[in-house]
């Protein structure tokens, strides 16, 4: 073998020596935002709903996570639970869980919200995905026991499986000074129909949510 070729191929086996060294850099966090219209970005021109503005601001923290929006307007827990398999593809590293909403506007008893719930996050710790569950709170008209137990099976349930909470979806909208008693103080921030959020309101919602985002991203990065 000549000096040449002796040389080429010593500069090959450093470089594949340093190759073999060097850290593989990670791939971003996928998470899954499974959920109803609320996640869809109902009523909202594209790039102006939920996970499009999550994944901005979460870029603006510095974070390269990537958000999936499995939202489904109209989805009740019921619906989350049996289209789950379908939302996790094998990419999935967490999962966002925005559900029980349209049970709770249409009286579905919470018992049967939290059993769906249960599944999905059971179904989650079985994949060994990072959860982070968003509560709703029931309104007063469907009676102060019901109210009570709605209101009370997102803690217990995150509690029970381990699962990041933000108690409220839109505790975001009370930090900007909305009252959830007054109607007419979130009117700012909600579309003509009352009850999905405005540009932003989603904008105020974020805010609140986006820090629990990256402590889920944090928590599946380990």
């Amino acid at each position: 073998m000549g000096y040449g070729a002796m040389r080429r191929l010593r500069n090959v086996t450093i470089a594949l020596i340093f190759l073999a060294g060097a850290p593989v850099a990670a791939e971003p966090v996928t998470v899954v935002a499974l959920g109803d219209s609320l996640t869809a970005g109902y009523g909202l021109p594209e790039g102006e709903g939920l996970v499009p503005q999550l994944q901005g601001w979460l870029a603006a923290q510095g974070s390269d996570a990537v958000v999936v929006n499995a939202g489904v307007s109209g989805d009740t827990t019921a619906g989350g639970r049996a289209r789950l398999d379908w939302a996790l593809t094998p990419e999935a590293d967490a999962l966002i869980v925005t559900l029980g909403g349209n049970d709770m506007l249409r009286g579905l008893p919470p018992e049967e919200a939290r059993a769906n719930l249960e599944s999905i996050l059971q179904a989650a710790k079985d994949r060994g995905l990072a959860v982070l569950l968003v509560g709703m709170k029931a309104p007063a008209n469907w009676g102060p026991e019901y109210k009570a137990t709605f209101d009370a099976m997102y803690p217990e349930l995150a509690g029970a499986y381990g699962a990041l909470l933000l108690d409220d979806f839109f505790a975001g909208l009370a930090a900007a000074g909305a009252d959830p008693a007054d109607p007419a103080s979130l009117a700012p921030w909600l579309q003509d129909d009352g009850i999905h959020p405005s540009r932003a309101g989603v904008t105020e919602i974020v805010k609140a949510l986006g820090p629990k985002v990256l402590e889920l991203v944090a928590q599946a990065g380990t």
